[in-house]
């Protein structure tokens, strides 16, 4: 009930006045599958414990994996389509005739800016195999020429942005509504000083800049302590010692069924854009002994590793799966000192007393050093082309 009372804010009346549009001037029939009570169940539900479990999900995965290509091929799966087509920035090649039992390949698109890949790495290898992506080879701004040139309906339609049922409510109403609001303390990292409250701990993610309305900046969060509802926060984020290289990964699902070899040299994504890690990867049993997690080990820092994220990995343009970041198992987190963790335990946070004064420090960043910006890597692999054959059916997904 609560998730209808946001419905009505989300854009999916316009989306369907355009598609009808779009389906009527070139003549395709168009068929409206509901998959609302599929959406709320698994990926607003999901969304919604991680935060309150203090970890930071990513709906655009969770969504492709179990919506647009796993309930949504549920539904249309009495029809006999062979392939759903998608309008994502992706790349995928197929493997017909005599290697029809080798898993289809997942590679980027040609516009590396507007790629999708990340969102798409968490696909299971049955799920690629009935996925085509026609605007792989193209890049974004040649898209909307040829929107124009066709004087489609939606030619000059915005991109979207954000999480798509929420429109145009903030995300921190949706999670308030769901979760609610608790108060709770912000401390300093490294000395434990009370700088300020907040409203709940799952309204912060790692690494998280914006919102914390604290004077003498910027401050970031570098940890959180869910037991105890307190954010730490810190002005030294980009110090050298605060190094942010090692994580495991688990929820694990590789393109081709299979992890890659000991110890593989790939690139990394710990989140969407055009950057990339290089890395290596090692794979282990878990904390239970028997799921395998994998180590990665980034060959440069990442200030904004945040457990519940996913990390898609690449060998040169092709990606190969992906996993869920986990809670750090090792002291590579950001150092929070002991007397901050032992005022975050204390029951009675009121004995605090009020914020302490603030002192303002200049040239932080001069001083600390300017994050670097993740730097696409030169990869240079021959495209190769989608091949699909003239006689296959196909049904259509828009994707926003």
């Amino acid at each position: 009930e609560d998730f209808e009372n946001f419905w009505s804010e989300c854009p999916w009346e316009e989306d369907l006045k355009y598609a009808k549009a779009v389906c009527s001037q070139v003549d395709v029939p168009l068929e409206v599958v509901h998959l609302t009570d599929e959406y709320w169940n698994n990926v607003v539900s999901y969304i919604i414990e991680e935060y309150r479990s203090g970890r930071t999900p990513n709906p655009d995965v969770l969504c492709n994996t179990r919506i647009k290509f796993g309930a949504f091929m549920d539904a249309i799966s009495k029809m006999e389509f062979d392939f759903v087509a998608s309008g994502h920035y992706a790349k995928v090649v197929h493997n017909f005739m005599d290697q029809a039992d080798e898993p289809s390949i997942l590679e980027l698109s040609r516009d590396t800016v507007k790629d999708q890949t990340y969102f798409l790495s968490h696909l299971s290898k049955s799920q690629l195999k009935r996925l085509i992506f026609p605007l792989g080879c193209i890049p974004k701004d040649e898209v909307r020429k040829l929107a124009k040139n066709f004087d489609l309906p939606n030619q000059d339609r915005k991109d979207s942005q954000g999480i798509c049922f929420l429109g145009k409510i903030k995300f921190s109403e949706f999670v308030a509504r769901h979760i609610g609001e608790t108060p709770g303390v912000i401390l300093e990292a490294e000395t434990g000083d009370l700088l300020g409250e907040h409203q709940g701990f799952w309204f912060y993610t790692i690494g998280q800049r914006q919102g914390l309305r604290l004077p003498g900046g910027p401050w970031y969060v570098v940890a959180k302590d869910v037991k105890n509802n307190v954010v730490f926060v810190s002005r030294n984020y980009f110090s050298v010692d605060k190094r942010r290289r090692i994580f495991h990964v688990g929820s694990l699902k590789w393109l081709s069924g299979l992890p890659p070899s000991k110890d593989s040299q790939l690139l990394c994504k710990v989140r969407h854009g055009p950057g990339f890690y290089n890395c290596t990867l090692t794979m282990e049993l878990g904390e239970n002994g028997h799921d395998e997690v994998a180590l990665v080990h980034l060959m440069e820092d990442d200030q904004g590793l945040a457990a519940g994220q996913f990390a898609a990995f690449y060998k040169g343009r092709t990606c190969i799966g992906s996993g869920v970041i986990l809670e750090s198992r090792e002291s590579t987190d950001f150092p929070v000192s002991a007397k901050a963790l032992e005022i975050a335990r204390m029951e009675d946070k009121s004995k605090l007393g009020k914020p302490v004064k603030i002192k303002v420090i200049t040239d932080v960043c001069h001083k600390n050093g300017d994050p670097k910006e993740n730097v696409e890597p030169d990869i240079k692999v021959e495209d190769t082309r989608i091949a699909v054959s003239s006689d296959r059916s196909v049904s259509h997904s828009e994707t926003s």
